[in-house]
């Protein structure tokens, strides 16, 4: 089968979506399929698969991603493809996979009705999901088919369900040196680490996060923030907090795997993400998660027995709390093995032969 993975960048280092394009494009290559990314930008080669720029360039973030769809539209009409998977909206493709929540929904409730690339988004997404002929969309979660259906009257045969997954063989706690990663990320023996990979440092809930830490009031608790975003604010109300030493910024990682292994518990309240790929992770890691219902992945959690999904994301004093439970080394290590017993439900396998099935079908 010939594959077209559309992103706009196809670095991993970014995460989230742009971790997950590499790993389906190894995946799939491995399974011998024909796959192509087609994006602005790249990372690492990928064996077995091709990388295919298109142009992106303008002046402004808007230009720039019309541009985009321009270089994407003549690319795909001269080398067509069995299956155009586009992870962001474009103009046509066989299958939709919204990432970051449908851009229709993003506009509404995150104040992006003065960003013009976010208004392109919105604009090129309801053109491609009320054409007469729309892509299957996958949802990565009920959360993101919720917010798809409160947008588009999509048939259901237009619908499919397709949960995020983890790659186990890197994922495998079992591979963990922890007194040795530690060591080497000069983490104390002592400390009771708590980890964030984020990128949007705003939505995912980092500042409530600190001021949790300084309610916390242990010294113990240290945030280990992984992420590209600008972390000046944030280490500033840190400093004002007086917890400045327990908090510390990593910055981009195109691998956070051994920041897994070295943290004790994971957190991101988040005030929305459609399938969180890093909850995923810590979860098949055996390292229990502190969340928000607004976090799709935290369906597969049971609330209690594998962290602790909140129901509000600014409820600082809730989040505080959920962080003071997680000092108890018995109650860490009984969530650890719940959530180690969820790693079959993760299989990236799975998930591959899932999506495979929905492109036979679309």
């Amino acid at each position: 089968m010939t594959i077209s993975l559309v992103i706009l960048h196809a670095d991993p280092a970014r995460g989230g979506a742009e971790r997950y394009t590499a790993d389906l494009a190894a995946a799939l290559a491995a399974r011998n399929h024909d796959v192509s990314i087609l994006a602005s930008d790249f990372g690492p080669a990928i064996p077995g698969v091709r990388f295919v720029p298109m142009a992106a360039n303008a002046a402004t973030r808007r230009g720039r991603y019309a541009k985009f769809l321009d270089s994407l539209d003549a690319h795909v009409a001269q080398s067509p493809a069995d299956i155009v998977h586009a992870m962001t909206p474009v103009r046509c493709c066989d299958v939709y996979h919204p990432h970051a929540g449908m851009a229709a929904d993003l506009m509404g409730k995150w104040a992006n009705h003065f960003n013009p690339r976010r208004r392109l988004f919105a604009e090129v997404e309801r053109k491609l999901l009320t054409s007469a002929e729309p892509p299957v969309v996958l949802c990565l979660s009920d959360y993101v088919k919720k917010n798809i259906r409160e947008h588009y009257e999509l048939p259901p045969d237009r619908l499919a369900t397709l949960f995020n997954a983890v790659d186990l063989k890197r994922f495998d706690p079992k591979q963990v040196n922890v007194r040795e990663i530690r060591g080497e990320l000069q983490i104390d023996e002592s400390q009771i680490v708590a980890l964030m990979v984020a990128q949007d440092f705003a939505r995912k809930g980092l500042r409530q996060a600190i001021e949790a830490v300084a309610q916390v009031a242990d010294p113990r608790l240290l945030l280990l923030v992984v992420g590209k975003d600008n972390p000046g604010p944030y280490a500033q109300l840190a400093a004002r907090l007086n917890i400045a030493k327990q908090v510390r910024f990593i910055g981009a990682v195109s691998d956070p795997w051994r920041y897994y292994a070295a943290a004790d518990f994971f957190v991101l309240p988040t005030r929305h993400d459609p399938c969180s790929l890093v909850v995923l992770e810590s979860l098949a890691m055996g390292v229990p998660v502190i969340s928000t219902i607004f976090n799709g992945a935290c369906q597969i959690m049971e609330n209690g027995s594998h962290g602790a999904v909140l129901s509000d994301p600014q409820d600082v004093s809730a989040l505080g709390g959920a962080m003071r439970n997680l000092l108890d080394p018995a109650a860490r290590q009984g969530m650890r093995e719940a959530c180690l017993a969820l790693r079959p439900e993760l299989s990236f396998d799975a998930h591959v032969d899932r999506l495979l099935a929905i492109y036979s079908s679309k």
